[in-house]
């Protein structure tokens, strides 16, 4: 696994890429008005007032927001 890191906001965002998958992971707090969706190879996080895009490799994602941590997960990609 490698990690490195950008920013969302204040809050690290970590990517761990794994034999089959990348996931990338920001703990962004416990917030009830935080929102992601992927739109084509763009992550857009919104929390409060404040709008995050990220780009993410060619493919599918999925991400979520569970108990104030951002997760994507996609598969395996080329590098």
């Amino acid at each position: 696994m490698t990690d490195q890191q950008q920013l969302v906001g204040d809050a690290p965002l970590r990517r761990y890429e794994y034999d089959d998958a990348v996931v990338l992971a920001a703990d962004i707090g416990i917030t009830g008005d935080a929102t992601v969706d992927v739109v084509d190879d763009t992550a857009i996080v919104v929390v409060g007032d404040e709008q995050y895009d990220f780009d993410l490799p060619a493919g599918g994602a999925r991400a979520f927001i569970r108990n104030g941590v951002l997760t994507v997960e996609m598969s395996e990609v080329s590098h």
